[in-house]
């Protein structure tokens, strides 16, 4: 296990038109209204992202390996009361990411009518194959501006768990002031509520 350094604001790294375009960024109501209207479908795979509209990454055999490990090993160790889900929408003031996993308050019959917001998520959990630094830039500033308390990387690159800590919530530079870094060879505390439920080998989250 080791701790790196306090992490530094990355800058946004979405691609933008050349700025004589007009542009804009939709609020999450607008962004449900083309839902409900039709213009997107689940056959569109996109999300939102700081007003955004953003096409979500192709995933590879490694990932969705990855994803199902990890989803098992949290499954079997939930405290009654938690419930995990798996690529499905949460809402922030102006984004609705779909994170691979988020450990959520509740049961499956919580969010019928609604995606769960920072309030409900214990863990959100990104499964990095390719892009590392799009998770530990925009989808890091996005999560600890809507202070979500815990955020892991599981970084297929680099072959470790990266938990991100201590939110900033929405200041001028949203970032999590801890990070802490745990290989193959570690185990990864599982918290929730401030309390440990777990320690889960990282190897057993990795394909």
């Amino acid at each position: 296990m080791s701790i790196a350094a306090p992490v530094a604001p990355v800058a946004l790294s979405f691609a933008l038109p050349p700025p004589h375009l007009p542009l804009h960024c939709f609020t999450v109501a607008e962004y449900h209204r083309m839902i409900q209207s039709g213009v997107f479908t689940e056959d569109n795979k996109v999300e939102l992202l700081e007003g955004w509209i953003v096409q979500k990454m192709a995933r590879n055999p490694p990932h969705d390996t990855s994803l199902r490990r990890t989803q098992k090993q949290i499954e079997r160790r939930l405290p009654i009361g938690w419930d995990i889900r798996t690529q499905s929408g949460i809402t922030t003031l102006d984004s609705e990411p779909e994170p691979d996993l988020a450990v959520v308050r509740g049961d499956e019959r919580t969010c019928e009518t609604r995606h769960p917001g920072p309030s409900d998520i214990g863990t959100l959990i990104e499964v990095a194959d390719s892009t590392p630094n799009l998770d530990r830039g925009d989808k890091a500033r996005l999560y600890a501006r809507a202070g979500i308390v815990i955020y892991w990387i599981i970084n297929l690159v680099d072959r470790q768990v990266e938990v991100h800590t201590d939110p900033t919530g929405p200041d001028a530079a949203p970032q999590y002031r801890q990070r802490q870094d745990y290989t193959a060879a570690d185990a990864v505390p599982f918290i929730l509520s401030g309390q440990q439920v777990a320690l889960i080998p990282v190897q057993d989250l990795l394909p």
